[in-house]
């Protein structure tokens, strides 16, 4: 078993090296659809929605994955040469209040028109009312994660850490994003 393991780890090292946009939008991808088919299950969908999983597995793929390989890319040109706690604190501050602001409002509102198909303005409301906590909540846990990925995962391992962690994340996102009449359903 650890020699195949170890076979499809090296596989997906050599991808990664080969292609790593792709490698990574994958990945994102599939760690997305796994925390949605959880999600559904502790939210007691007696069976799998598949449209919602393929439509989540779609933003891991087109957005998650790549924007965090350009991110990543990004803050080594940003801080070029730069190493220490210091500059690990800058890179986690200025994730911190650019990108995890977006992301947590660009996930709720794809969330709510995409993946339960709901109109703009129950969408907006639903932002309104939940964005301000699920920012805050973030705000508690990712900086933890973005001072481990900085400080000790070598560049081209920090998309999928934050994929792995980004999948646990998700599984709070989707359960918060979804609206009350879809939690009845």
């Amino acid at each position: 078993m650890s020699e195949m393991v170890n076979e499809t780890w090296q596989k997906y090292l050599k991808q990664l090296q080969l292609h790593p946009l792709r490698t990574k939008a994958i990945t994102a991808g599939v760690l997305v659809g796994c925390s949605d088919a959880i999600a559904q299950k502790i939210s007691g969908v007696k069976k799998l929605q598949l449209r919602r999983l393929l439509l989540m597995m779609l933003y891991g793929f087109a957005y998650s994955g790549p924007f965090g390989h350009f991110l990543h890319k990004l803050m080594e040109i940003i801080f070029k040469g730069k190493k220490g706690k210091e500059t690990v604190a800058k890179k986690v501050l200025l994730e911190q209040l650019t990108t995890s602001p977006w992301n947590n409002f660009f996930f709720m509102m794809y969330y709510g028109l995409v993946v339960e198909g709901r109109p703009w303005g129950l969408v907006k409301s639903k932002v309104r009312k939940d964005y301000p906590f699920v920012q805050l909540t973030a705000w508690k846990f990712w900086p933890v994660v973005g001072w481990v990925n900085y400080q000790y995962m070598p560049l081209q391992f920090r998309v999928l850490f934050h994929s792995l962690i980004a999948s646990c994340w998700a599984i709070f996102l989707n359960l918060k994003a979804r609206s009350v009449a879809i939690k009845k359903a």
